[in-house]
């Protein structure tokens, strides 16, 4: 233990931020297919409740399997898909999710409303998205938050010649890291857009067609249910069409309001072609600056320093004092020992020398 202390003053403490990031790659052969029992995908989990679908890296009721993300479906009431035809299933519970997808990742209006799914992040107006795609991934996967600028969702929009992934989508946060929105309850979040540097079989519009929205920090993607819908003979584009026309599309119309969710997760599930973001974890640090001027801590008060009531690193009465620093502690104002570092090897120090011990806690 230590009997003389030096006081640390706030020009000897800083603090600072690191952000590490990982990449995250999520491929179609992941979340569909990949492991089967008969017909049934075992790394595929559905609950009683019916509200989403969990998937999984490996057979759920494995312990090595790790969860991936939730994926569900749900629109507004406002949704010519709310209406309550004997074909529409599950009709409460998708304007449910949707509702409660919004209260958290929107908020309420002045008038005590839940906001509505806004593909421009303009609370006040823009077009809104009635009929929408929830992935909410798994914390194991986005750590602290989604790495602006990097997420990249490929979708397949339709199926020719029994190729499923014959016409897809590219759904990025393009320019997300210097424009991105901060009015929402849960964070940061961005718009979606579809690439505009397609690759083969990719349709995409011009780079600004907006189709979703990312929310950071929550994880959370929301596609607009737009990206399915048949806009030309010649393929899949993605277009602006909203509630007012959805009902036009008998495939949307069949997989979001005439499928159970469990069956339009099925569905959407196996049109992933690709997933892929950066995870961004946050480490905070205070780094203390521990200066031991050319008078201080020349001496020890380890009892082995002293033999006979003699120094024994000095062989001569007229040798300079020495001591060999070992270990940095860090008290509080009480002197109570809080964290300890130990260097590599011991340092040399004497009058004649001064140290800076520069010791950094993570948290």
């Amino acid at each position: 233990m230590a009997t003389t202390y030096k006081s640390l003053s706030t020009n000897d403490i800083v603090t600072t931020k690191t952000l590490l990031h990982e990449a995250i790659p999520i491929t179609g052969t992941i979340v569909s297919g990949t492991y089967l029992d008969g017909s049934n995908e075992i790394s595929i989990k559905n609950y009683t409740h019916g509200m989403f679908q969990s998937v999984y890296d490996y057979p759920y009721l494995s312990s090595s399997a790790n969860h991936i993300f939730d994926l569900s479906v749900g629109f507004h009431a406002d949704s010519s898909l709310s209406g309550t035809s004997n074909s529409h299933v599950q009709v409460a519970k998708k304007i449910n999710m949707y509702n409660q997808m919004a209260q958290v990742l929107m908020g309420y209006d002045e008038n005590g409303n839940i906001r509505k799914f806004d593909e421009d992040g303009d609370l006040t107006g823009g077009t809104k998205m009635e009929e929408v795609i929830f992935i909410n991934f798994a914390r194991l996967l986005t750590k602290d938050e989604i790495k602006k600028g990097s997420f990249n969702l490929e979708i397949g929009t339709e199926e020719v010649f029994g190729t499923p992934f014959s016409e897809r989508i590219k759904l990025v946060d393009t320019n997300a890291q210097n424009d991105y929105r901060v009015n929402s309850p849960a964070g940061d979040y961005a718009i979606l857009y579809a690439d505009s540097t397609a690759g083969t079989n990719l349709t995409t519009d011009d780079g600004t067609q907006k189709a979703g929205l990312i929310f950071y920090q929550a994880g959370i993607a929301v596609v607009s249910a737009s990206v399915f819908l048949e806009q030309s003979e010649g393929g899949i584009l993605l277009n602006t069409k909203n509630s007012s026309n959805m009902s036009g599309s008998s495939h949307i119309d069949d997989m979001l309001s005439g499928s159970a969710i469990s069956a339009s997760c099925d569905a959407i599930r196996h049109r992933i072609y690709n997933v892929q973001f950066n995870n961004t974890t946050e480490l905070n640090s205070t780094v203390y600056f521990c200066r031991a001027h050319h008078n201080e801590f020349n001496y020890s008060t380890n009892p082995t320093y002293l033999s006979s009531s003699k120094l024994v690193v000095k062989n001569n009465a007229s040798d300079t004092p020495v001591s060999y620093i070992t270990t940095v502690g860090l008290y509080s104002a009480d002197n109570e020992l809080l964290a300890v570092a130990k260097l590599s090897e011991p340092l040399k120090k004497d009058p004649s020398n001064e140290l800076t011990l520069r010791v950094r806690l993570d948290y």
